[in-house]
């Protein structure tokens, strides 16, 4: 049965306050590489049927691809009934008339694993009322006897948050009242507080007319929106307590389903593992967002001296967890030996990046990337640079400042699924987006119809790059670092004190990154994020390196006088004395990409 509201939360585990403790959940294993593999829905959208996926499996051996690690062949929307059979899903008897046991033993016997798609809220994107939410322990059940080894489970028709797809009322659950004052009461201690007398933390909120509006989770999916940082509000009071004990917290407050104010709040002392939550529900609708009622008292305990009382509602990420967590457990709890790896497609609406780890193997960074999906005979269409849309670089300018959240202990930042072979990507642009993929350890998932890949043609040599995908799978397991940019400027003309970390929209600039190996070597790449031919010295020496890195390289890399420096497009290489690595031109939307190992101190 589908919930009407979400549940409390009483274990500290799912709480806000624990997002970056580093404990993952049972069930969810540690120290895997990126996944690689082939997804249906850039290829084919909803449209994807048995017979193409077993195509696409086929191709997949012919061409080798799966002994260069392309391993998962992933069913996405479309391919269950549009609605449950006895509260279970059901394949799409036209489209997949022999069923999913079937095609995933078909996928199995070619030595490859098979995944499949959902989504924790009551519909699937495309509109089929199958979605987990209130279902999440029986399509569990059914991934195991289907055998399925990867699951993507998308975002739409969310219960609980009041973004795409979903009812506009669900802010109630997303923000946080309108707040004006405090009242704390303790025998004849009494003391009031106005709005302005706290201080706000965080992004999003905003002090208008006298009161605290828009106190809640900052929607994470807009292209101009900066992925690091925090990006939860919450109003924080500094309180003098007089002696120890039991005090009577009243919040003057004002509700509105509307996108910015909601019903439910939290209230908290302490931080960290001090944190006590002493409320956690709704608040009783007012008529308008600008009617003031007080709340029933809420008793909380402070401590003799200094106390922050901390306003806020993190119930948006919260939810999130603890509904993705819940196929986690349903899975974990159908067949423990079982090992099915969680792709999290929430679109970086919660900034998954704080939480994701704990229950996935990656978790996308932004909405879709594609401009158009494809179908059966038509390639579909990808834009290289567009600020309005998920572009190639808009995917790119998110996840390359984000290489602090991705790791073996952790997971993978995902920019989405590849669109090499689309229409609007040239071979140029292809050959510079896989490497981007590559340097930053992104979930290598092809979205094109391979049956238009020959073995030894352009689209193959891009994605059967060796050198290039052992780069995302080398075992060290260390996203790139951006050390150097041309770009001047961040967004909103704010200067750029830090390259690696400068969330930068505007794409006329050259971007180098720098990632570890675990051989001792270093991979370095030039990329031109703009669409006209760069020319000068673009260059990082061992300094620079260094700087960035650390002792991410062995000190042996340092203290090296000879490299050999290998070109992993061209497979040229060249020794390198100076300890300076340098490029003088790329071409439009062109990267230069080398693995430089130490030969001699």
């Amino acid at each position: 049965m589908t919930p009407t509201e979400p549940s409390k939360i009483s274990d500290t585990k799912y709480r806000f306050d624990s997002f970056t403790n580093g404990h993952s959940f049972t069930g969810n294993k540690k120290g895997r590489l990126p996944a690689m593999g082939w997804n249906s829905w850039n290829a084919f959208g909803s449209g994807n049927t048995e017979a193409l996926t077993k195509a696409m499996a086929d191709k997949i051996v012919e061409l080798g691809l799966d002994k260069l690690g392309y391993k998962y062949v992933v069913l996405d929307d479309g391919c269950y009934k549009s609605e449950r059979e006895d509260g279970k899903l059901a394949n799409e008897p036209v489209k997949f008339p022999s069923g999913f046991r079937a095609l995933s033993d078909y996928v199995h016997e070619r030595g490859l694993m098979f995944g499949m798609y959902n989504d924790i809220g009551t519909n699937l994107c495309a509109g089929a009322q199958v979605g987990t939410c209130g279902f999440e322990k029986t399509d569990a059940k059914s991934y195991v006897d289907w055998g399925v080894d990867f699951l993507k489970i998308d975002n739409c028709y969310y219960l609980w948050d009041n973004a795409t797809f979903s009812n506009p009322e669900n802010a109630k659950y997303v923000f946080a009242p309108n707040l004006r004052q405090i009242q704390l009461k303790k025998g004849e201690f009494c003391i009031l507080l106005n709005a302005d007398k706290g201080f706000l933390e965080g992004r999003g909120a905003s002090l208008k007319d006298g009161y605290v509006t828009g106190i809640g989770t900052f929607d994470g999916t807009n292209t101009g929106t900066t992925p690091v940082g925090p990006m939860s509000s919450e109003l924080v009071f500094d309180i003098e307590a007089p002696e120890t004990g039991e005090y009577e917290l009243l919040v003057n407050y004002a509700t509105a389903r509307q996108n910015g104010t909601g019903e439910w709040l939290q209230v908290a002392t302490g931080r960290g593992k001090d944190t006590q939550i002493f409320y956690d529900n709704l608040l009783p609708q007012t008529d308008s967002p600008e009617s003031f009622v007080n709340s029933s008292p809420i008793k909380i305990t402070l401590q003799a001296g200094r106390n922050k009382i901390r306003l806020m509602n993190h119930r948006r990420q919260e939810n999130t967890l603890c509904s993705y967590s819940a196929m986690l457990e349903g899975l974990n709890e159908a067949k423990p030996d079982h090992e099915v790896l969680l792709s999290l497609c929430e679109w970086g609406k919660t900034q998954p990046q704080n939480w994701g780890y704990k229950v996935g193997n990656s978790w996308r960074i932004l909405n879709d990337i594609t401009f158009r999906v494809g179908r059966d005979g038509d390639p579909g269409f990808g834009e290289w640079t567009d600020p309005g849309t998920p572009s190639v670089t808009s995917q790119y300018n998110k996840a390359v400042i984000m290489d602090e959240f991705a790791g073996l202990d952790k997971g993978w930042n995902d920019p989405d699924m590849l669109m090499v072979g689309m229409k609007g990507m040239t071979t140029q642009m292809s050959q510079t987006h896989f490497t981007m993929w590559c340097m930053m350890n992104s979930p290598l998932m092809l979205g094109l119809d391979l049956r238009r890949v020959t073995k030894g043609d352009e689209l193959y040599n891009i994605i059967a790059n060796a050198d290039l995908i052992a780069l995302n799978q080398d075992p060290l397991g260390i996203q790139a670092k951006r050390i150097f940019t041309t770009s001047t400027n961040g967004n909103n003309d704010t200067p750029i004190t830090s390259s690696d970390k400068a969330y930068i929209t505007d794409c006329n600039r050259v971007d180098i990154l720098a990632k570890p190996l675990a051989d001792g070597s270093l991979a370095l790449s030039f990329f031109n994020l703009s669409q006209e031919k760069k020319t000068g010295n673009f260059s990082a020496d061992l300094s620079l390196i260094k700087n960035f890195l650390g002792n991410k390289l062995p000190a042996d890399f340092y203290e090296a006088s000879t490299f050999s420096v290998k070109n992993l497009w061209t497979g040229e290489k060249t020794e390198n004395t100076s300890g300076t690595f340098c490029v003088n031109s790329l071409v439009a939307c062109g990267n230069s990409t080398f693995r430089i190992t130490p030969l001699e101190k």
